[in-house]
């Protein structure tokens, strides 16, 4: 079920764009620009990542604006982004699949930016690799197929991370990252919205000016995510099996690692809904999640900003998403879609 944050209504068209900073009980620590680059090392100048990156794309009924940026301690200290984004567009016409995935770090260890990014090309591969049968699962709402395969698309990409980190003398525990994804089909007539993914962060659901917090609640015993009201499905288990693991040619054990890789740790969330016009569908690591939880400001102003006819373009977007909240100084990875 949805959680209904509370918040008032605010349906007016979105003020002008501004130079607002933070918003909250009063401005933060740090300083609201980067003040310091992370170490380089001169054969390795392909770990580098950008302060930020940006991105966005129209396709069918839905517009995507995404960014990930440095929080303020790591602009501070000189660190690099923890978080990673990808975004990606498989196949063509209204056969074709969008998939924005990002990914978390571990706290603390060197090496995280790189765990973040590689869990995106990880998942990014798998899902580009099965994406025309994704898209036909998704167009004919096959709901328990869906859940189950992307479940072991993401069981094996995060495998594959572990089995690198000890390719690489590396603590799994320590090259490891969260990661969360989105399918937008392109298709017009399909307004099914798949969210799929492992650890924390946020998914929410800008509605008439209100927001709804529709993360899937899960705990360790439990790894299928609420369904939403509306959408169907068949049984999870039909005469014909799990048609998308079947059909996905995805290896079944033994597995290929010896010895396998151990499952992610946090349980495996999945949600998949139908978008109505005038919805906007956010989807966020834990540095934007948890603002929009903990302050109220921070929703009543991204309500405002977004809640008009039309979507921001990159830069208002980008001013948007990097409005500051006191105690909150982690990287901010975001990702919305605004439905026509």
């Amino acid at each position: 079920m949805a959680t209904q944050l509370d918040l008032p209504a605010t349906s007016a068209p979105p003020p002008p764009p501004s130079s607002l900073d933070y918003v909250g009980s009063g401005p933060p620590t740090y300083d609201p620009e980067p003040t310091a680059l992370p170490v380089a090392d001169p054969d390795e100048l392909g770990d580098l990542v950008a302060d930020t990156v940006l991105d966005g794309a129209r396709y069918g009924s839905s517009t995507l604006r995404a960014v990930s940026l440095r929080g303020d301690s790591a602009r501070y200290r000189g660190e690099p982004r923890r978080d990673a984004l990808l975004t990606a567009r498989f196949g063509t016409g209204e056969q074709a699949l969008v998939l924005v995935a990002m990914a978390t770090g571990a706290r603390a260890t060197p090496g995280a930016h790189l765990a973040a990014a590689e869990a995106c090309w990880l998942i990014g591969r798998a899902v580009g690799r099965s994406h025309q049968r994704l898209v036909a699962d998704i167009r004919a709402a096959r709901r328990g197929d869906l859940k189950s395969g992307l479940h072991r698309l993401t069981d094996r990409s995060l495998g594959k991370l572990r089995a690198s980190a000890v390719e690489q003398d590396l603590d799994p525990e320590d090259y490891s990252a969260s990661l969360r994804c989105l399918l937008l089909p392109a298709d017009p007539d399909c307004r099914t919205r798949v969210f799929f993914g492992v650890g924390e962060g946020g998914l929410f659901r800008l509605r008439d000016g209100e927001w709804q917090d529709i993360e899937p609640r899960v705990s360790p015993a439990d790894t299928t995510g609420e369904p939403v009201l509306g959408f169907g499905s068949p049984p999870a288990e039909t005469p014909e099996g799990d048609r998308l693991t079947m059909d996905l040619g995805i290896p079944t054990p033994p597995s290929p690692y010896e010895p396998a890789p151990e499952p992610p740790r946090e349980p495996f969330r999945f949600r998949a809904s139908v978008a109505r016009p005038g919805d906007v569908l956010v989807m966020g690591t834990g540095g934007l999640a948890d603002p929009l939880r903990g302050e109220p400001a921070l929703c009543a102003y991204l309500a405002r900003r977004w809640s008009g006819r039309t979507p921001p373009g990159l830069a208002a977007f980008l001013a948007d998403t990097q409005v500051r909240v006191k105690g909150y100084s982690d990287d901010r990875t975001a990702a919305a879609v605004w439905e026509a």
